[in-house]
C-alpha cells in the first residue's frame, strides 16, 4: 500500500472516472468512428489527449479542472479541424496523405513499397485475408491513408463469390 493510503487512491479513482466521462462525452460528440478509421491527425489528437489528462487523473502537478479544460480544448479543436477537412478536401489530403498503389496486375511496384516501408509479405498476407491466393490473381493492392491494404482481385466474379460466401457464413 502506498504511503498516501486508501483515501488518496480513492481520490485517484474518482478523478480518473471524471476524466474518462469527460473524454467519452467529448469523443462521442465528435462523431462515430471506428478505430480502424483513424487518420494520422486522429491518432495525434488521441496521444495529446492522453498527455493532457495524465496529471489530472493521477494528482500530479495538474489539477482535475485543468485536465478537463485541456482535453475539452483539444476535442473542440479536433471538431473544428475535422469540419475544415470536410469543407476543404485538399487540406485533408495534405495532412492525411493519399492512397499509394503498391501492386498492379500481379506485379509489385518496388519503389512504392520501399517508399511506404511495406514488405511483399504484408501484401501477400492482405491478399490471403481477402481470399486472393496468387499474385497473378491480383488487379491491385493499395495502401490506404488509414494504413490498411486494400486488395482488388482481377476476376470480378471472385469478389462477388466472396461476398456471397461471407453472407452465407453469417446466416
Amino acid at each position: 500500500m502506498p504511503p498516501e493510503g486508501p483515501r488518496f487512491l480513492a481520490a485517484i479513482a474518482v478523478r480518473t472516472l471524471i476524466v474518462l466521462l469527460a473524454l467519452v462525452i467529448g469523443l462521442r460528440l465528435l462523431g462515430k468512428r471506428q478505430a480502424g478509421q483513424y487518420s494520422v491527425y486522429d491518432l495525434a489528437l488521441i496521444m495529446l489527449l492522453a498527455n493532457a489528462v495524465q496529471n489530472a487523473m493521477t494528482n500530479g502537478d495538474g489539477h482535475l479542472l485543468v485536465g478537463v479544460v485541456s482535453s475539452a480544448t483539444l476535442l473542440c479543436a479536433g471538431w473544428v479541424i475535422s469540419r475544415a477537412f470536410d469543407r476543404l478536401p485538399g487540406l485533408s489530403h495534405r495532412v492525411a496523405g493519399d492512397p499509394t498503389l503498391l501492386a498492379s496486375d500481379g506485379q509489385f511496384i518496388r519503389s512504392h513499397l520501399a517508399h511506404e516501408q511495406v514488405t511483399e509479405e504484408q501484401i501477400l498476407a492482405a491478399m490471403r485475408a481477402h481470399g486472393v491466393c496468387d499474385l497473378s490473381e491480383l488487379r491491385m493492392a493499395v495502401l490506404e491513408v488509414d494504413g490498411s491494404i486494400s486488395i482488388v482481385p482481377k476476376d470480378a466474379k471472385h469478389s462477388e463469390t466472396k461476398k456471397l460466401s461471407k453472407q452465407k457464413k453469417r446466416r
